[in-house]
């Protein structure tokens, strides 16, 4: 059985679980999150979320832990939220927002400007001698993850000099140049 799985989510106080039709909806303080789940039973018990499967069916077995993780993922992200920092590392590269859009300068021909999600938020910090920062903030793990992903999709950090988009504390894999 899922090691992960089998141990229950506890509900902090001021958090509302609710199950109905394969949807479960957690209700916090910073907001609501819904996920359709399948193959699986849920099972609210007081401050305990529980996540059963009937078989050891193979797409069972690897849904099980999959949405345990989903749930305490909600419960963490309506009670406190998530947050990823990405920093612009290179001369030249800038970033600023206006709203929801993202302007990034990153060494090409032209600025990229993404449009970022309602439910992200979305801060630029450009400080004199430093690097710009992108900080991103939401109640959603996987939808601030892809936005953070795609950020970083513009301009990967390379080996050689670490230019390019990296997560904030990242340790990137250095190679040696060339050997004179």
């Amino acid at each position: 059985m899922s090691r992960i799985g089998k141990s229950p989510v506890t509900i902090p106080a001021g958090v509302t679980v609710s199950v109905a039709d394969g949807i479960i909806t957690v209700k916090g303080k910073n907001g609501q999150l819904t996920q359709e789940f399948s193959d699986v039973t849920v099972t609210v018990e007081g401050d305990l979320v529980q996540v059963n499967r009937s078989s050891d069916h193979k797409d069972q077995r690897a849904k099980h832990g999959l949405y345990r993780s989903l749930i305490n993922n909600m419960i963490i992200g309506v009670t406190e939220g998530f947050t990823k920092s990405l920093e612009l590392v290179g001369v030249g590269y800038r970033a600023s927002n206006q709203g929801q859009k993202l302007d990034l300068a990153l060494g090409y021909s032209h600025n990229i400007v993404l449009e970022v999600a309602p439910e992200v938020t979305l801060e630029t910090i450009s400080e004199k001698g430093k690097n710009p920062i992108v900080k991103l903030t939401s109640l959603d793990k996987q939808l601030l993850g892809q936005v953070a992903a795609k950020i970083r999709g513009f301009r990967k950090p390379e080996p050689y000099k670490g230019k390019g988009v990296k997560f904030v504390g990242e340790v990137l894999r250095r190679k040696a140049g060339k050997s004179a």
